[in-house]
């Protein structure tokens, strides 16, 4: 097993040519700074802001984006008088010269996830990308035929690390995610990264505010044999879908196709294990991986 810290382990943020890496640095310096001026622990801010440990360590190292609202929270609870908030129009701008990083493809749906209040995802070929570990995630994009290049593939992880901070925001989405049995079993990237990506499941699936179910094996054919998709319930708008294949995207608005994909959600929900079975059966995986 590795032993590395998180901090050696990943790779510093790219730094994109519009400048947003300064902002994001300098950010997270501040934010350090005013921590340490409360006499706080990463931990206790984490807390305080109903947020991870991991994320305040990135976010004051620079290579984590802060949100908007997380830096509202922040400096009322550092006692910044205003000097984070002022930063918030510039992070507005720089996330969104910052999304334009997506391939063209995507960025209708990236745009619409971050602004959703509700998502329901089911992964059949490959684990979701908001589930994914930075390893997982960089294995996935390495092996992507035709080829990407280095830059390429360093800037697609850390996109897809980004859109993970959705799991930090507050007043919090609902999520709920089923996962086909066979996610459990594929060692994308080796023994130590499948090992780390089945704790990112028993992470995720334990927030309060997400429902992780497995679809075993024993269940025979079901409802949504065909692949993964994905609802999005974005805020002010109507629900929609969201499934690929091959690099061949489809942003699905009609009612009526939506409607379909949501009836075979409702069905593979209620065909899958319980959250609590889902958890335990990760939990057995996880101890025999070693």
């Amino acid at each position: 097993m590795n032993h590395l810290s998180d901090r050696e382990e990943r790779p510093e943020r790219p730094v994109e040519a519009d400048g947003t890496a300064h902002l994001f640095r300098a950010l997270g310096k501040q934010i350090k700074a005013l921590r340490e001026a409360a006499d706080l622990h990463q931990k206790e801010l984490a807390a305080l802001l109903h947020v991870g440990e991991d994320l305040i360590g990135a976010i004051e190292r620079g290579v984590r984006t802060p949100q908007p609202d997380l830096l509202e929270r922040a400096d009322v609870v550092l006692g910044a008088r205003g000097v984070l908030k002022a930063a918030v129009p510039e992070v507005r701008e720089a996330l969104k010269r910052a999304r334009t990083r997506h391939p063209d493809w995507f960025r209708s749906y990236a745009e619409a996830e971050a602004a959703t209040q509700a998502l329901h995802a089911y992964g059949h070929q490959g684990v979701p990308g908001l589930l994914q570990t930075e390893s997982h995630a960089r294995e996935i994009f390495t092996e992507r035929r035709p080829l990407l290049d280095d830059q390429t593939i360093e800037k697609r992880v850390q996109d897809r690390l980004d859109r993970q901070q959705v799991f930090e925001r507050w007043p919090s989405p609902t999520f709920s995610f089923v996962l086909d049995h066979n996610l459990l079993e594929r060692k994308v990237g080796g023994q130590d990264v499948h090992r780390e990506q089945l704790q990112r499941f028993l992470k995720i699936g334990r927030l309060r505010t997400v429902q992780l179910q497995v679809m075993p094996y024993g269940g025979g054919a079901h409802a949504a044999m065909d692949g993964s998709f994905t609802l999005l319930h974005p805020k002010g708008r109507q629900q929609i879908a969201y499934h690929e294949a091959y690099g061949r995207p489809h942003l699905i608005t009609d009612p009526d196709q939506v409607r379909i994909m949501a009836e075979r959600y409702g069905i593979i929900r209620a065909q899958a294990l319980t959250p609590d079975e889902s958890l335990a059966l990760i939990e057995k995986m996880l101890g025999e991986a070693g």
